[in-house]
């Protein structure tokens, strides 16, 4: 199933979580047995089978993204993969208008995987949402190689390199950039 959702992101101009980043958030997703999970950025439903694989039987991914064209193919792709939809929240909006929506401190994970832009708003909006001790995932923290080359100055390459700083110097954070895929920055909410 997962071959088949990359092959349609590709299709659709898309690029997909890598395996690694995958199991990663898999691993991540049992390791703190979420049972509530906020995906911002669905795609075709890649990522969110992969963060499904790890949860709880139980637990419900809540995932955002602007496009409904894409939550139509990752509807179809949960379901293929055996996730019954009530095992799904499928949201379509711009993060920053639903984010405000969803409950305070009552998330296990959050995965932010859509529009750099709003990667800053994201992760404020994850501070809310998550649980003492729950995880932040941010996709994509490498910036294509350039996040460490400080000639590299467009806007992209610019807001990833300012959200890595400020997640590794909050005292709410207990962060780790790990070198998967592009790049995954993770970080646990302190108490």
């Amino acid at each position: 199933m997962l071959r088949t959702a990359r092959s349609l992101a590709r299709e659709i101009g898309l690029e997909a979580v890598t395996p690694g980043v995958g199991a990663t958030l898999r691993m991540l997703a049992a390791a703190g047995n979420a049972r509530a999970v906020v995906e911002i950025g669905t795609g075709t439903g890649v990522s969110g089978v992969w963060l499904l694989r790890g949860m709880r039987p139980d637990g419900v991914l809540t995932t955002i993204d602007v496009e409904a064209e894409h939550q139509r193919i990752a509807r179809r792709v949960f379901v293929e993969a055996g996730y019954p939809a009530g095992r799904t929240r499928i949201i379509t909006g711009r993060a920053l208008d639903v984010l405000p929506r969803l409950a305070d401190g009552v998330y296990d994970l959050v995965f932010v995987d859509a529009d750099v832009a709003e990667y800053r708003a994201c992760v404020d909006a994850a501070l809310r949402l998550l649980r003492p001790g729950g995880l932040l995932a941010i996709g994509r923290a490498l910036a294509g190689g350039r996040i460490g080359d400080p000639a590299a100055r467009d806007p992209a390459t610019v807001t990833v390199r300012e959200v890595v700083k400020a997640v590794r110097e909050s005292e709410d954070w207990v962060p780790a950039l790990l070198p998967a895929g592009d790049g995954l920055l993770t970080a646990v909410r302190r108490g």
